[in-house]
């Protein structure tokens, strides 16, 4: 049906884009008298525009004229005019949607005038890019365009410290990676001082290769996180026992996936793998040899289910995570590589304890088990911009996600010449020994007459042994995976030379153009060869969109096995038999419609069981989102915010009225009501002196009359405190002990969601909906988080007790997140009175044992 209609009406980009051709026209029309403008009276018009918006233009008013003059400054400065294609896709991004533009169609050059147009605001454009190359070098390269008309650029790094992030985001155009944009807002709402904040908010976002950032990195959510007490004793217990056992199968597997019938799922060895759920479970032979070696009567018993846990991330570590596939050693750490670009992920830890898991199986220092500060996905995060847009080589094959999740239409331009690039059906071998054989045969007859190939594997691991068949004949060529990822610029820019041999994992979008040596176009131009069908018909895409760029000659082709994981797992039984009726060689290739076809089916399903995944972590970590908004506000109007007073007596009335409904009841009679229970709660917050009701108010006071009474002497007391302290002291103190109790609190809660979430899938066996119990019992703990959050204030307000002046000092924040200059060495602190010990009572007066109360984080 889509079909038939688009062949009347064209498709969605191509009724898109007639529409804004009018706009494009203008842009073209202005060319000549703009071109005309000396450079003074060109940078002149950046202020002619701040003054137009002033008054009452908006930017699309301007749109046409602003872009005319970045294609002329672009022309001076950089030698480079934009094409008509190109400044199609600066109105898609302008209008907050993703323009897919073909790999060599340059997209950096595009972001130019949707950036200098949105900037004249005043309010910042984050230009957010994969790795920190890509943000220096496009900040030098496309920043000369924006400082020639005015503008002031300004790039974010890894490394960087406070000072030098905070002038990078003042700037009117920032660049940087989504990673330090994420960690720097999450980062934003953990200070105690609103100038020690570096970012100015988040307006308006162009992604680069926005499918990589909004699809494949939005499973793992940034974490920025302290060290835990836990001890690391059970992973390298838990990692010792798994490798005693033997992995098994499911014998009888058409029940495997009826959990109602596991009685009759009959198990042989210890554990079985579910290569296609991702699951690692034990046999009731491996449950029987867990109890006796870690001397338990039941694993299933709840005081277990610490050990339980263990044990199967160990055995999801061993059996279904991979060195040199979803992870690398490096300097002795365990460094994610992300499965979608085979780009190394530092600073990003496998959550849920199988990071520690992994560096037990690969006998690296297992680092204590971390504690969440703060988390967010990047979901979440680019949803908080006012505006986003993004560009990407593909991203149509995912435009239901995009839709779904944050409100972006993908928009399809056509190429500036037509793509004359051959892309050949896939070769399907029977075996991967005889696929990798052909592999290797073709590359060298390229190679022998001079024509540059590019071969792109899924895993290091095979980049690594095509690298050995080809030195074994002989042939020169380089290696890029996320081992070498440093000379991945480098490296790229190199493939397009005569003879040139390069193989790279998991060929993303790289920033980098391949541009062909002179006489290569006459031999064909680039070969792509593609080693195995990814799990995603985008990456396969933005692999062979590598060739055949403007217009360049090019081809590709796929070489598959039927021993391939994705034809394994994900492959009907129907093509296994057809292939052995066939009962060819298993060197010959078989070419048929069917089995295109049904790679393509199984790409399909593998594509929609992730964005599943995806979007039934985002229905959960909603729940978290809102939570997280509502905090970050309270927090940003504390950090804002010069008097706190009145939010500390609204505090002081709320607690005083929960506290007298909760031990009044229903009754009105003040013979039925607990005043010896409210006595006993109230003054360990509040140190009053006198909660007594006389004979002679029993016959006519009531719950209000007690309220007021109470709030009254609370009061009292509190102006007292002010007194006592000094009314600038007190406010300050008010500020500092609200934000340092909101944080200790909002982490708790961190970890108390997590640990619930776990276990509420069990839920489901009562015939209640997780998500629906997980959204309940989310909000009644954010609901006794937040009165956790008033009684610790109030009683830390009301016991607060000034020894000395204190020195007005900054909180150092998590190692794994630092930012440069939190790390300087401080001043050395003598101590002034008398050392208090861990098990003293605390001398604010609480009640509470030093290291329980105030010592807590001493």
């Amino acid at each position: 049906m889509k079909g038939f209609f688009e062949k009347i009406f064209g498709s969605h980009s191509e009724r898109e884009i007639k529409r804004i051709e009018g706009i494009v026209n203008q842009i073209e029309e202005l060319g000549p008298e703009i071109g005309k403008l000396s450079d003074a009276d060109l940078r002149a018009k950046t202020d002619e525009f701040k003054r137009r918006l002033e008054e009452g233009q908006t930017l699309d008013d301007i749109l046409p004229e602003a872009f005319a003059v970045v294609r002329e400054a672009a022309t001076r400065v950089l030698g480079m005019r934009h094409f008509r294609v190109q400044l199609i896709g600066g109105i898609i991004l302008h209008q907050g949607r993703i323009a897919e533009m073909k790999t060599g169609e340059g997209k950096t050059l595009v972001s130019t005038l949707p950036a200098y147009l949105n900037a004249l605001e005043g309010k910042g454009v984050h230009i957010v890019t994969v790795n920190d190359y890509l943000a220096k070098r496009d900040a030098e390269w496309m920043g000369k365009v924006h400082e020639f008309l005015g503008l002031s650029v300004g790039v974010i790094l890894n490394g960087m410290d406070n000072k030098e992030r905070r002038k990078a985001y003042n700037c009117d155009i920032t660049y940087g990676t989504n990673n330090e944009y994420g960690f720097d807002y999450l980062r934003d709402n953990m200070v105690l001082y609103k100038e020690e904040m570096v970012q100015r908010g988040l307006h308006y976002a162009i992604i680069d290769e926005v499918d990589s950032v909004l699809i494949d990195e939005a499973r793992t959510p940034l974490i920025i996180s302290g060290s835990s007490s836990k001890s690391t004793h059970l992973y390298k217990a838990a990692d010792a026992f798994v490798r005693r056992l033997k992995k098994g199968r499911v014998i009888t597997e058409e029940n495997a996936l009826n959990n109602l019938m596991r009685q009759e799922i009959k198990e042989e060895g210890d554990f079985v793998v579910d290569e296609k759920a991702k699951t690692v479970t034990l046999t009731e032979e491996g449950i029987k040899k867990a109890e006796q070696y870690f001397g338990l009567s039941n694993l299933a018993d709840p005081e277990n289910m610490e050990i339980q846990h263990h044990i199967n991330i160990a055995l999801k570590a061993h059996n279904l995570m991979h060195l040199d596939k979803d992870y690398v050693i490096k300097d002795g750490e365990i460094v994610i590589v992300d499965e979608f670009t085979g780009r190394l992920m530092p600073g990003r830890r496998y959550s849920d304890g199988l990071h520690q898991a992994i560096e037990a199986k690969e006998n690296v220092v297992v680092n204590r088990e971390s504690k969440t500060l703060a988390t967010i996905t990047f979901q979440n995060f680019f949803n908080k911009y006012t505006k986003k847009s993004g560009m990407t080589g593909t991203a149509l094959t995912e435009e239901e996600e995009f839709r779904q999740i944050y409100g972006m239409d993908v928009i399809a331009i056509p190429t500036n010449k037509p793509v004359i690039r051959i892309d050949h059906p896939d070769l399907v071998y029977k075996t991967k020994e005889a696929k990798f054989k052909a592999v290797v045969n073709e590359i060298e007859e390229s190679h022998k007459k001079g024509q540059p190939v590019l071969v792109g594997t899924i895993t290091i691991e095979t980049s690594e042994m095509l690298s050995k068949m080809l030195k074994k004949r002989g042939i020169k060529h380089e290696v890029l995976n996320a081992k070498y990822h440093e000379r991945e610029a480098e490296i790229i820019a190199l493939a397009g030379q005569k003879g040139a041999v390069t193989i790279a994992t998991n060929m993303a979008g790289r920033g980098t153009d391949i541009k062909l040596e002179e006489g290569v176009k006459e031999l064909g131009g680039l070969k792509i060869i593609g080693t195995e069908r990814h799990e995603s018909r985008r990456i396969d895409n933005q692999l062979r969109g590598r060739a055949g760029r403007q217009g360049d000659p090019g081809e590709s082709r796929f070489y598959i096995s039927l021993e391939d994981d994705l034809m394994r797992l994900f492959g009907s039984d129907r093509i296994k038999k057809v292939v052995e009726a066939m009962k060819m060689p298993e060197d010959e290739p078989i070419e048929h419609k069917m089995l295109s076809k049904a790679i393509e089916n199984a790409q399909k399903k593998v594509e929609g069981n992730n964005f599943s995944i995806r979007k039934h972590l985002l229905e959960y970590d909603r729940v978290m989102n809102e939570q997280r908004e509502i905090i970050y506000g309270e927090r940003r109007k504390v950090l804002e915010g010069d008097n706190l007073r009145d939010n500390i007596i609204n505090m002081i009335k709320e607690i005083i009225n929960r506290a007298v409904e909760a031990h009044t009841g229903e009754t009105p009679h003040p013979d039925d009501w607990d005043i010896v229970g409210l006595k006993e709660y109230l003054t360990k917050i509040i140190p009053i002196e006198e909660i007594e009701i006389s004979k002679e108010e029993r016959e006519e006071i009531t719950k209000e009359d007690l309220k007021q009474k109470l709030i009254e002497q609370a009061i009292k007391l509190y102006e007292k405190k002010e007194q006592e302290i000094g009314e600038e002291q007190i406010r300050e103190i008010e500020r500092v002990i609200l934000l340092k109790v909101i944080d200790q609190k909002w982490m708790d809660h961190i970890d108390n969601m997590d640990q619930m979430r776990q276990g509420i899938g069990l839920r489901a066996y009562g015939q209640r909906d997780p998500l629906v119990e997980y959204q309940f019992a989310g909000y009644d703990m954010f609901e006794e988080m937040s009165e956790n959050i008033q009684e610790e204030t109030i009683r830390a307000l009301y016991h607060v007790r000034i020894a000395y002046k204190p020195e007005r000092e900054r909180v150092a924040e998590p190692t794994s997140t630092n930012r440069g200059e939190e790390n300087k060495a401080r001043t050395p602190y003598r101590r002034k009175t008398e050392k208090i010990g861990r098990n003293d009572p605390c001398p604010c007066g609480s009640g509470k044992k030093y290291k329980h109360c105030c010592g807590r984080n001493a």
